[in-house]
């Protein structure tokens, strides 16, 4: 961070100032400077956001022709075809 002295006193400075606060993080090995800090908070607090706030909404659905999943459940990616009276669906639909 910065070659300023640290009080050995044990206290942070949150608690100087009578808040009960613990620090969010803390640099167990190094000497990162303020721009390593820094990216390290926006990326850490990126991720909070996105897992706090994004599973409200309900994705849209996908119609069968780009789900990428009917592709995967057989192989070569199309549903085997079976004989019978709607078997003629079967040729266009991906499924």
């Amino acid at each position: 961070m910065s070659d300023e002295p640290v009080a050995e006193s044990g206290e942070s400075p949150a608690s100087e100032t009578g808040g009960a606060q613990q620090p969010v993080l803390r640099v167990e090995r190094g000497r990162p400077d303020d721009v390593e800090v820094a990216a390290l908070t926006a990326a850490l607090a990126g991720i909070a956001a996105a897992s706090s706030g994004g599973g409200t909404e309900r994705p849209e659905r996908m119609s069968m022709w780009g789900d990428p999943g009917s592709a995967l459940r057989y192989p070569g990616g199309r549903r085997p075809m079976r004989p019978g009276p709607n078997a003629w669906r079967a040729s266009a639909l991906p499924m």
